[in-house]
């Protein structure tokens, strides 16, 4: 078990890690310039710099971090898929549980942290998002390792090779 778990901690991870980095400077990079260019409100500018720092996160994990070799469209669809599942999940926790847990607390666990919630962008506000954003890429590295761009093995036991179901 516990060499499955230093498996994990791989070339593989420090790859998906600097394409994250890269991915985040272009996202946000795309948002300043489409806040600063277009008549786009935040949202919308947001969600286009998502879209398309998510696209290039797509092709630079495929080739570059996973190598993946298999069909494009089922692994598109993967890929999109563990997104909004990792997303959901994160900030489900983070929102739904962390947040909570800081500003009203847990049968008198944490009620000194109540304090910090209280006002409106509150300190309680940044560790559940932050904490969400931490969770999202754990779940996401998961996601895209085993779920989006996942190894089968072939018949012959090779683990490198990369098929499509």
């Amino acid at each position: 078990m516990l060499e499955k778990i230093k498996s994990l901690f791989d070339i593989k991870l420090w790859k998906f890690l600097l394409v994250g980095v890269l991915n985040t400077v272009v996202g946000e990079g795309l948002k300043a310039v489409f806040l600063a260019t277009t008549r786009l409100g935040p949202l919308p500018a947001g969600l286009l710099a998502t879209v398309i720092a998510s696209v290039m996160s797509y092709f630079l994990n495929k080739y570059f971090t996973f190598k993946y070799k298999g069909n494009g469209a089922g692994a598109a669809a993967r890929f999109a898929l563990n997104i909004l599942v990792c997303w959901a999940l994160s900030n489900a926790i983070g929102l739904l549980l962390i947040y909570p847990l800081l500003t009203h607390g847990a049968g008198g666990w944490f009620n000194g942290l109540r304090l910090i919630g209280n006002k409106k962008n509150g300190l309680a506000d940044y560790i559940a998002t932050y904490s969400a954003s931490v969770l999202f890429v754990g779940f996401n590295y998961l996601g895209q390792r085993f779920f989006a761009f996942r190894e089968k093995a072939s018949e012959e036991g090779d683990t490198n090779e990369k098929t499509e179901e």
